[in-house]
């Protein structure tokens, strides 16, 4: 019997942000916008850092891939959404639901372990400047790179797995705009204690590794600032770090605001929250974080920008 309602389950219904007709379309604007201002955005990023030579660094490699995991996050979810409003459609079928939550997890992960990489090249690069090539060569950042990949599908393949064996009897609507793990173990009628511990316990290391070593980072970064005798060069130490740490704060600030922190008038618009934050907001902003404050990264996408112009006079 619940394997018959278990495979009866076809598709799900995404009830989306709002159930008001009256603010589908104010909310297809603004998703739009946003999609959009992302994926240009991030996209400018990687253009400019894969076309300037000066930034074939560490620094800007990482800063390709936190990019290119910016796009995919909202891209995972964002369209998907927009069809659903403009078609008047909030169905999703199983597979599909289930991709999406696969992707959703991967690209969540790879950022918060990109940022922990990050700082670590930031502690190389300020703590250990004379060893920093040694350090940092290009092998070890490559595998630095692939290693957020790697662990991320590990933890995304795991909940996959488990969330394929849970049984959703004749309940197929979930509160939230796209398929994310916590409404779909909430909407299982099946027993769903493992899948709730192995999300506590693999969420936990997931945000408290990389975290501990960008504290880590960033201790031994001010240790050794502090004891520069010049304002001048302290100054210039910290300013290499003012986006990197921007970001940090924007990330983790949002898990502790959202998650440490719930509204206990809605406790169910929790998990969308944080999920419009995580895959919208942050992926957008980011990009801004890293132009406006960075010199190098605004030399280069001033140079991209003049060539995009020139192209057309040249033809």
């Amino acid at each position: 019997m619940d394997q018959e309602n278990q495979t009866s389950i076809s598709e799900f219904i995404l009830l989306g942000l709002s159930n008001q007709a009256e603010k589908q379309k104010l909310i297809f604007v603004i998703f739009l916008s946003m999609y959009l201002v992302t994926v240009i955005g991030n996209s400018l990023i990687i253009l400019a850092i894969g076309l300037d030579i000066h930034l074939h660094t560490p620094m800007y490699l990482f800063l390709a891939n936190l990019s290119f995991a910016d796009i995919s996050s909202s891209s995972t979810s964002v369209p998907k959404m927009l069809m659903n409003i403009q078609t008047n459609s909030q169905s999703i079928s199983y597979e599909g639901c289930i991709t999406q939550m696969y992707f959703s997890i991967v690209f969540v992960v790879i950022d918060n372990f990109l940022l922990g990489v990050m700082a670590y090249d930031r502690y190389v690069a300020i703590c250990h400047p004379l060893n920093y090539t040694n350090i940092m060569h290009p092998r070890f950042c490559l595998l630095l790179s692939f290693c957020p990949w790697a662990l991320s599908n590990i933890v995304a393949l795991t909940h996959t797995l488990l969330a394929n064996q849970l049984i959703f009897c004749n309940h197929n609507t979930i509160q939230h705009f796209f398929c994310d793990l916590a409404p779909l173990i909430k909407l299982s009628c099946s027993d769903a204690m493992i899948n709730e511990l192995v999300k506590f316990v693999v969420g936990l290391s997931v945000i408290t590794f990389p975290f501990a070593l960008i504290l880590f980072s960033y201790v031994c970064i001010i240790r050794d600032v502090l004891r520069i005798s010049s304002t001048e060069g302290k100054w210039k130490a910290f300013s290499t770090c003012g986006s990197h740490l921007t970001i940090v704060f924007l990330f983790y600030g949002t898990i502790v605001g959202v998650y440490f922190f719930p509204s206990s008038t809605h406790p169910e618009d929790t998990d969308k929250i944080g999920a419009v934050l995580f895959t919208v907001v942050t992926p957008m902003l980011n990009p801004f974080i890293y132009s406006l404050r960075n010199k190098d990264m605004k030399g280069a996408l001033r140079k991209l920008i003049n060539k995009s112009h020139l192209l057309p006079l040249m033809s």
